[in-house]
């Protein structure tokens, strides 16, 4: 199981005022609580996450800020498949050529747990997983 790094999540708490993402409650999906999906500037401003690899060893990974979006985005790089993601999320084949968790959705109030109102993701059939099978995913506009 991936679990948010103490230190980013209280950072992430303070920046993002997210009480999905701040507290003990297991209910949610693991991709909010981690803050895919999630509003940035710049890389740092996206959480570390500590995941198992192939070999079951662990191992802390930034969650990258993609600033092609309006508001930023913070997505898992490089995925190969869908089980590569937290629970809520799918590997999406991005536009700059990199492979990333996104946060799925079936409508828009999903979207927005880690964004503020200014910068609203939409819940958009306008993207490509990278395993087959249709669905949607939340997408900011574009910067």
């Amino acid at each position: 199981m991936r679990t948010v790094n103490g230190v980013v999540q209280f950072g992430l708490c303070v920046l993002l005022g997210a009480t999905l993402a701040c507290g003990e409650d297991d209910e949610g999906l693991e991709a909010d609580k981690l803050g895919v999906g999630g509003a940035c500037a710049l890389v740092e401003d996206c959480p570390v996450v500590e995941q198992t690899n192939m070999d079951g060893e662990t191992e802390e990974v930034q969650l990258q800020c993609l600033d092609s979006f309006k508001g930023g985005y913070c997505g898992i790089a490089d995925c190969g498949a869908d089980a590569d993601c937290p629970d809520g999320a799918r590997c999406v084949a991005h536009t700059d050529g990199t492979n990333y968790c996104f946060r799925v959705c079936v409508d828009k109030s999903e979207c927005n747990a880690n964004r503020g109102l200014d910068v609203e993701a939409n819940c958009s059939a306008n993207i490509v997983f990278v395993d087959s099978g249709g669905g949607k995913a939340c997408v900011p506009p574009a910067a």
